[in-house]
């Protein structure tokens, strides 16, 4: 990772400018008005992707978007020059003719407009000053596969004690304003920071990738690596990570804010509200979204009392809710239960998906446990591209029944699945490529979990049920995420309200209510995302008749990339009024 110096930063700055620049220069042969726009938008797009990739230490044309040798800045000067580049990226793009652009680009550049956006809110919000978990993913899950790679991530690993210091700073500056965390929902997380910490590499997650090193590093320089990463985490990571943990436990939680609501914060009305904007990307109202919570909680509510039924419960609802959450018969012995019953259901699901989407990936996922580090506080499970992850501890509050939906949304054909198609997707700009949206990638992953209900994957009424509970989660998600930063909830009501409608675990419950205190605005994109997709279906199948094949339907949605929700709803409109065609005649149809 290459540090950012003044004059890079100063290149960056004529670089978004140039497009402008280059309409001056004669020997330019004349372009229509759309290919002008085209290129000018191009030229914007790009500089800002090879800028933002020096900024944040990546390699702009690596697929996988390569980390390089330094971790990025995060102190208040570099936030600020964040803050002008973007700031001043949003005014180029405001003077290219939308009407002008050419289909695709259009795309890409409602895209760019909506990254930018949410880019600019959070640092005139000051989010940078609210940090707390920035360590959750920092360790590797895997191995790398290249000596430059290793030698990348030691320099990384080298820098760790500057950046963990800046990430202090602005948590100190964020106490002192009054914008941290709420106590109540960061109790005890201290200790996901503990192994981080560990002067002993084969306890410390840091050196993961040094003790699982691949067999394509050269045997030459395979003990050299492991002492330099040895060096490396005990010199200096463990170190930064010993302080931050210190600080974390004595300072920053005792005094962290008593009150839970995102709206308590300062500025906090507009402060939530771009975060609806952001996570949803929509112009939804805090009022409009806990409205359209409660009318899906009644729906679904209906269609688990009629699962219930069907499992042959005479009881009542809460009854039932209770043997769910008690019968050891729901509950894995061993994680190896748990992460087998996940691949069956994976397998189930890619024996399905020559009958469900057109345009497979080459790319593959394993499954394994959650990392032991932040198990505790993890939620079920995590999607990712090159793993997909169940979360293994405390088995007695992990049901197996909400095993398949949990497959299905995280791993194929959910979150995995999508990212690889992601990987390998069109020859697009890396703003298409890299750009995540979660109304459209985790409404895409809820969508699958109902989708598996065409599948095949339920197969007793407690996978039903499982699978309803999992949805009326995310709908209670809409009640309670509005109800706790916008309506004055507590975080016991908001507790009680999601344990009295699903029967997740009260492990689960406690941990999903306390991260959406800690991440307002998030837990809305699901629902609101699902609820288009399933829409448009809807639609598309009353007006296409037999002519629809849900196969050219998925692919008009993964083919696009994540975009935000009205791109979506835009894309699959038009592929109706086409006619409902295979986007990818290349496929076997």
């Amino acid at each position: 990772m290459k540090r950012v110096s003044g004059l890079a930063i100063a290149l960056g700055m004529a670089l978004v400018a140039q497009p402008a620049l280059a309409q001056t220069k004669p020997a330019k042969p004349a372009m229509s008005a759309a290919t002008s726009a085209d290129a000018r938008l191009k030229a914007l797009y790009d500089a800002e992707w090879n800028w933002r990739a020096q900024e944040f230490g990546r390699d702009a044309d690596d697929e996988g978007g390569g980390l390089g040798d330094r971790l990025p800045h995060v102190d208040p000067v570099s936030q600020q020059r964040r803050l002008t580049y973007w700031t001043n990226a949003l005014a180029q793009l405001d003077k290219i003719p939308v009407d002008q652009l050419s289909p695709e680009e259009k795309v890409n550049a409602a895209v760019f407009r909506t990254a930018l956006e949410a880019f600019v809110s959070q640092i005139k919000f000051k989010e940078y000053e609210d940090p707390f978990g920035f360590w959750t993913w920092m360790a590797p899950r895997t191995g790398f596969g290249t000596v430059a790679e290793y030698r990348a991530y030691l320099g990384r690993l080298r820098d760790m004690p500057r950046y963990v210091d800046e990430q202090i700073a602005n948590m100190k500056s964020g106490q002192a304003r009054g914008f941290t965390k709420a106590r109540a929902s960061i109790e005890g997380r201290h200790t996901t920071i503990a192994p981080l910490a560990s002067s002993d590499p084969a306890a410390n997650p840091f050196f993961g990738p040094f003790a699982n090193m691949p067999s394509s590093i050269p045997a030459g320089e395979r003990d050299k690596l492991m002492e330099e990463g040895r060096a490396a985490v005990t010199g200096a990571a463990a170190p930064a990570f010993g302080k931050l943990l210190a600080y974390v436990r004595d300072d920053y939680i005792p005094h962290a804010r008593t009150n839970t609501a995102a709206e308590s914060l300062p500025d906090g009305k507009a402060f939530y509200q771009a975060k609806i904007r952001e996570y949803t990307t929509t112009d939804l109202t805090a009022e409009q979204i806990h409205q359209i919570g409660l009318k899906e909680v009644a729906r679904i509510d209906a269609d688990m009392q009629a699962t219930m039924k069907q499992a042959g419960w005479t009881g009542d609802f809460q009854g039932f809710l209770k043997y769910l959450k008690t019968d050891p018969q729901f509950y894995a012995k061993t994680p190896y239960e748990l992460i087998a019953k996940s691949a069956y259901v994976a397998n189930k699901a890619n024996g399905q998906l020559k009958f469900t989407i057109g345009l497979l990936p080459r790319y593959r996922f394993t499954i394994v446990p959650t990392p032991a580090a932040i198990a505790p506080f993890g939620t079920g499970g995590n999607g990712g591209l090159e793993s997909c992850l169940m979360n293994t501890y405390n088995l007695p509050a992990r049901p197996l029944y909400t095993i398949p939906p949990l497959t299905l949304h995280e791993c194929v054909p959910g979150h995995s699945f999508q990212a690889a198609l992601a990987l390998e997707g069109p020859n697009r700009p890396a703003i298409r490529k890299r750009t995540y949206f979660s109304g459209y990638g985790e409404g895409w992953a809820l969508y699958m979990e109902w989708l598996g209900t065409k599948m095949g994957v339920y197969e007793t009424p407690y996978d039903e049920f499982g699978r309803e509970t999992y949805e009326m989660w995310r709908a209670a998600r809409l009640v309670v995420d509005t109800g706790l930063h916008h309506m004055g909830w507590s975080r016991q009501q908001a507790l009680d309200y999601l344990s009295s409608h699903t029967a997740l675990s009260d492990h689960e419950v406690t941990i999903e209510v306390d991260r959406y205190i800690n991440d307002p605005g998030q837990a809305l994109a699901y629902k609101l995302g699902e609820m288009l997709i399933r829409r448009k279906r809807a639609e598309a199948e009353a007006k296409l008749g037999a002519n629809f094949d849900q196969r050219w339907f998925h692919d008009v949605i993964l083919g696009l990339g994540s975009v935000p929700l009205p791109t979506l709803e835009k894309a699959i409109d038009d592929w109706i009024a086409g006619g409902g065609k295979n986007p990818n005649p290349a496929t076997v149809s």
